[in-house]
């Protein structure tokens, strides 16, 4: 996804420029942020997402080894029962 930057300081300006008042460009620039959803990334957002981040990749990887060690000790059981039957 890509990022596109908004200086809405820039564009209140430029709209004043061109005679709009005060109030408008603002109202223009905030609807503008709110449909593309640009809003700023706090410190605190940043630090949740990263540990969210941080647990599926710790917790992910754990669930296909147990399958796995479980697999190999039922493979482990039936070559033993299959070998003690002959």
């Amino acid at each position: 996804m890509s990022v596109v930057t908004f200086d809405t300081l820039k564009f209140v300006e430029r709209l004043e420029k061109a005679s709009f008042s005060r109030e408008q460009p603002a109202a223009i620039a905030g609807a503008f942020r709110e449909a593309t959803g640009e809003e700023p990334v706090t410190r605190s957002c940043l630090d949740a997402r990263l540990s969210e981040r941080k647990r599926d990749v710790h917790s992910g990887p754990i669930e296909p080894v147990k399958w796995f060690a479980g697999l190999l000790l039922a493979q482990a059981a039936l070559i033993a029962a299959l070998v003690k039957l002959l």
